[in-house]
């Protein structure tokens, strides 16, 4: 699959494809006819990288990442770089769970205003009668 055909047919942007290239890390069919050639390989390489993007890794930790991937005995450094990033996204999500927990309060807080207020409404209009 050419370059374009693989962009088009994943939804995968163009500068990834092409940022990927410049790494030299495609597969064994490489370059025919001036485009790269994708195979599987390079699909499930490109699966990663995406993940790992998604997972919040910058572009030269995917480089880098991947550079190790392709070598024996990187296991622990990889493990340590993805441990990082666990780590990362544990604080972050913490972080939003604090903040979650303050809007709920604000609107527990309005809600109970409310049902105060209709409590009095209501209570007002039986003192009428």
């Amino acid at each position: 699959m050419t370059i374009q055909e693989v962009s088009e047919r994943y939804q995968i942007p163009m500068e990834i494809l092409k940022e990927y290239e410049s790494w030299g890390m495609d597969g064994a069919a490489g370059k025919a006819v001036g485009a790269w050639q994708y195979d599987d390989t390079d699909l499930e390489r490109l699966g990663l990288i995406l993940s790992l993007r998604d997972m919040g890794f910058e572009s030269p930790e995917v480089e880098s990442y991947m550079r190790l991937l392709g070598q024996q005995g990187t296991e622990a450094q990889r493990l340590r770089m993805l441990n990082k990033k666990r780590y990362v996204l544990l604080d972050n999500i913490h972080a939003q769970e604090k903040l979650l927990e303050q809007l709920d309060y604000l609107r527990y807080h309005i809600r109970k205003q409310q049902n105060a207020k209709q409590k009095m409404q209501t209570q007002n209009k039986f003192d009428k009668f």
